[in-house]
């Protein structure tokens, strides 16, 4: 059958051949736990007995549980704080670098180096900033200036921010390279015209290298946004001692599922959340490109 083909047929059939292997990975890897997900929601299960089919139960639960709505506002935070604020430090960090020609490589390897790090590692040193005197670095710096000692990590106001201060910061480097890719992208001929003509720099970066930079910015908002709706280990392990920080102040929902998973073992609840968090970053997503191509 395949020698009675047509060169274009044979052509189609060895790229569907091609295709197949990464399909079937996709399918194997994505598809098919994100369908499990869902039925599992649907279930009552500990991980090791049979499975009880409970409609939406969990979903019932789920809603009416307070935790969960601290939670869920928890991590609205982490988004709404955490990717304006990277997304400026970083465009403004790549702005400035890329003028700058004296140890260009070796200063993006700098800003570049906290994305390299463990974020494991990374959010041990900084808790281990933020403890008490005599241990702490940046309460031991406040003592030496006569300034009582700041409640970091164990204040329900600044947990939060104390978090997300590192989990920002090890972004920064990925966003900054990016930035830069994006701004050497752009044509030097438009700010050669910009220069002739006489052009202010607040003009040249409104009118030309932001605009130009859409692209760029649409796919680290929408990059940034993901990774904060999905943060864990440096809440994790920076509140070991007490899981999601006092009173639940620095919880997000991905250690909420953690928790509700591998240490309750109430599988079909730990599925719900994971089905909440999935619709969440698909809906925000959505509206972030939509609202930003269309901008």
């Amino acid at each position: 059958m395949y020698r009675n083909l047509t060169i274009r047929q044979k052509q189609i059939v060895w790229a569907w051949a091609f295709l197949a292997i990464p399909i079937l990975f996709y399918t194997v890897i994505r598809f098919y736990p994100t369908g499990n997900a869902i039925l599992i929601s649907f279930q009552d299960w500990n991980l090791l007995g049979d499975r009880t089919w409970t409609g939406f139960d969990n979903y019932q639960t789920l809603f009416a549980d307070p935790v969960f709505w601290k939670v869920f506002r928890n991590t609205f935070v982490y988004l709404l704080i955490g990717t304006p604020v990277s997304l400026i430090i970083s465009f403004v960090i790549a702005y400035h670098l890329d003028q700058v020609r004296f140890m260009h490589g070796f200063l993006r390897m700098l800003y570049f180096l906290p994305f390299m790090t463990s974020a494991v590692a990374m959010a041990w040193v900084w808790r281990w900033f933020y403890q008490p005197v005599p241990v702490g670095l940046f309460n031991n710096a406040l003592a030496s200036m006569g300034i009582p000692q700041f409640p970091f990590l164990q204040s329900t106001t600044w947990a939060l921010p104390s978090v997300l201060a590192p989990a920002v910061w090890a972004g920064l480097g990925f966003q900054v390279i990016i930035f830069m890719a994006g701004l050497r992208a752009i044509p030097r001929s438009y700010y050669e015209a910009a220069r002739i003509d006489g052009v202010s720099w607040w003009t040249v970066l409104w009118e030309i290298t932001l605009p130009l930079l859409k692209p760029t910015i649409v796919f680290i908002v929408v990059f940034s946004s993901i990774g904060f709706l999905r943060i864990f280990d440096h809440v994790f392990n920076m509140t070991t001692n007490n899981p999601g920080g006092p009173l639940n102040s620095t919880k997000p929902l991905v250690l909420m599922i953690y928790e509700t998973a591998f240490s309750a073992f109430d599988m079909g609840y730990a599925a719900a959340q994971t089905v909440v968090l999935f619709l969440v970053l698909l809906v925000v997503s959505l509206i972030q490109l939509r609202i930003l191509r269309d901008s």
